[in-house]
């Protein structure tokens, strides 16, 4: 009626072989996350670049276009604007201005300026650049 204690060599089992398969498939779930976010969190500060970017050619054509009708010559641009508000802290944008006379008909005057700015914020990989178009005359 007493049982023989079980020798231990005569045991065998898969359970290290298990725990181990599990803990390894475990630590590759983990770092593949870590990965997955640190690239989330890069497209995310690359999409505000970007933003901050379009923002900064609007700002700097707008000016462009108040100082080209304002005086009525592409010379009265000032290149690079630089922004110093909160939104474009760091952020630049260069402007660049073509007129072409003709003889059109209609009000606003027979001069259509082209102009084009560039906005730029961030440096090394963090760096985005958009460059937007109007003409107004």
């Amino acid at each position: 009626m007493y049982r023989e204690p079980h020798n231990m060599a005569n045991q065998s089992g898969a359970g290290l072989p298990v725990a181990l398969f599990i803990i390894t498939v475990l630590a590759l779930l983990v770092i593949g996350m870590a990965q997955l976010q640190q690239a989330s969190g890069e497209s995310v500060s690359l999409q505000i670049q970007s933003q901050r970017a379009f923002y900064a050619a609007e700002s700097g054509a707008q000016v462009a276009v108040r100082d080209v009708l304002e005086s009525s010559d592409c010379s009265a641009l000032t290149t690079p604007l630089s922004f110093s508000a909160t939104g474009l802290n760091g952020c630049s944008a260069a402007l660049s201005c073509e007129s072409v006379t003709e003889n059109i008909s209609g009000p606003g005057g027979n001069t259509v300026f082209s102009i084009s700015s560039t906005g730029q914020c961030g440096s090394g990989p963090d760096r985005a650049v958009r460059i937007i178009e109007v003409r107004v005359r």
